[in-house]
């Protein structure tokens, strides 16, 4: 049964604090604590998770006490036991959620765990419900905002690959672990002596460690083979059809194996044949493959956007998304734009040359924002001149004079392009007569450009004009993935995309926290703006 904590609202006789030397109490009252409690802890909105209990029994736990506990695990990067080992016996932790007498409440891991699970599975359960935990982000990132005067409407861009709980693994491994799996399902009466031996431990160190290189192949089909004899066996069972053994079994063969014409037995594919989306591992379904640059990562991404106004002390982290990383820069912004217009107000928003694209600019408008890079892919036309040259009508994108300052005899827009004709002997002696878009006809020379070519050239030039004022704007965002990197998102302990989601939310929102504290603590160097900030210590979580 769901019942709001608001026990830490009325005093009690038997506060810690009544008994510690008043110069200790003075040092907790500058700490970091006091400031979590205010401002995190008291304005933790409980209601909405009523939806993950019940009506009748005993009363849960406190939401509030379970959501600030994971906040400052996620700020320390501590586990489940470090934090619950400081709930017990450090009285900050205890002051930060509520509890003014040190060991007043007893708190099992299980708890901890039950609390994580049941917001996994209203997740899972109503996926177009709202998100509890980015509600509590978004919630908490506002009040962060109202109380240090930051402003929200340039925000910056980024996306970073990092990895579920899951090992880099070659073909063969997979293998051996959709093998290992879907012979573990099977009933032990029902295994055949070849499937047996694959839960021996020398079946494991053969297959996998003494394979020289050029038996890879025979040794890949060999556990093709036991993979499709597993799935025979598991798909005779009418209670093991849509196991989750069968389902990736059965992607796995798909996506990893072709049937060999003339044997009509299994072999593997070649490698350039194999989707990034296929099955990268036996216990992530959702982990995906991609290459960025230089780096080639199995599991997801990360989107974080960010404050980067240079007038605010302080920037905080205003959006997130987690998607598999075969999901492009552009599709994942183009997604996000309208969210985050809608929670921060966000007027211009800063991003790499990945994110170049019509779809982020039209996604841009449609939400009132405006995109300033800091390079565009592609690359940049070189034999012709560039279409600035040309004075076009910004309006109606038609061609008033061309570079050596010549008037159309006729110009107009059609069929996504601009023509102007222009008389032969304008254009005859012309000193860019080569580099020229001109086109000599029999009447008189034409000029066509497509309108999507002038809106990208103007966008170069916009971009060129201001590219070390939008790289300045977008830097500081590289420090922000760092920072959450070394707090565990590099590789997170769970798997899949929905725990992904969670974890990183609640690792982002650390991040916040932390922030607002140093800032309340004083360690901001203040730039415009003079905000009353408390105590004198600044604790760095960062």
């Amino acid at each position: 049964m769901f019942r709001a904590n608001d026990k830490h609202n009325q005093e009690t006789m038997l506060d810690s604090r009544q008994w510690m030397n008043s110069r200790v109490v003075k040092k907790l009252e500058k700490s970091w604590a006091p400031i979590f409690y205010e401002n995190v802890f008291r304005k933790v909105d409980e209601e909405p998770f009523a939806v993950l209990y019940g009506t009748t029994g005993r009363p849960n736990f406190p939401v509030n006490i379970l959501l600030s506990l994971e906040y400052i695990k996620h700020m320390k990067n501590c586990t489940d036991i470090e934090i619950l080992d400081s709930f017990y016996f450090d009285y900050q932790i205890n002051y930060a959620v509520g509890i003014r007498s040190l060991g007043e409440l007893n708190l099992a891991e299980r708890t901890l765990n039950y609390f994580r699970e049941r917001i996994y599975q209203y997740s899972i359960e109503n996926p177009e419900s709202c998100d509890l935990l980015f509600e509590q982000f978004i919630n908490l990132l506002h009040i962060f905002t109202e109380n240090t005067g930051v402003s929200l409407e340039e925000q910056r861009t980024d996306t970073t690959l990092f990895m579920s709980n899951i090992k880099k693994s070659g073909r063969m491994s997979l293998a051996y672990d959709v093998l290992v799996q879907a012979v573990n399902a099977i009933p032990e009466e029902k295994r055949t002596d070849a499937l047996t031996k694959v839960l021996e431990p020398n079946f494991k160190t053969d297959i996998l460690y003494r394979t020289r290189q050029q038996d890879g192949d025979s040794k890949l089909t060999q556990l093709l083979s036991l993979c499709e004899k597993a799935l025979h066996i598991l798909e005779a069972q009418p209670d093991m059809l849509d196991s989750e053994e069968v389902q990736i079994t059965r992607r796995f063969l798909t996506e990893q194996s072709i049937s060999d014409e003339q044997s009509a037995k299994l072999v593997p594919k070649p490698n350039k044949e194999i989707s990034p989306n296929s099955l990268q591992s036996a216990y992530d379904t959702d982990a995906t493959f991609r290459r960025k640059g230089t780096v080639s990562q199995s599991g997801y991404v990360l989107e974080i956007s960010e404050t980067c106004s240079k007038d605010n002390d302080v920037q905080f982290i205003t959006d997130y998304a987690v998607e598999s990383n075969t999901v492009s820069d552009v599709e994942i912004l183009t997604g996000r734009m309208e969210e985050i217009r809608r929670n921060t107000n966000c007027t211009d928003m800063y991003v790499d040359g990945g994110f170049h694209s019509k779809d982020v600019y039209d996604a841009a408008k449609d939400a009132g924002m405006e995109i300033h890079l800091t390079n565009m892919s592609g690359t940049e036309p070189r034999k012709n001149l560039p279409v600035t040259a040309f004075e076009i009508d910004p309006e109606t994108n038609i061609i008033i004079k061309c570079p050596k300052s010549y008037t159309p005899t006729q110009a107009g827009v059609s069929n996504s392009q601009t023509t102007a004709h222009f008389p032969h002997e304008s254009c005859a002696g012309c000193e860019f007569r080569v580099q020229c878009y001109s086109t000599k006809q029999k009447k008189d020379c034409v000029v066509r450009i497509s309108l999507n070519s002038i809106k990208v050239s103007q966008q170069r030039e916009a971009m060129k004009a201001d590219r070390k004022e939008n790289t300045s704007m977008r830097a500081g965002i590289e420090g922000t993935n760092s920072a959450l990197k070394r707090k565990g998102q590099d590789k997170l302990k769970v798997r899949g995309k929905v725990k992904s989601t969670m974890i990183s939310a609640l690792k982002v929102t650390g991040q916040n926290i932390s922030r607002f504290i140093k800032y309340m603590q004083g360690g901001y160097k203040p730039k415009a703006k003079n905000m009353p900030q408390q105590g004198i210590t600044a604790h760095n979580f960062n």
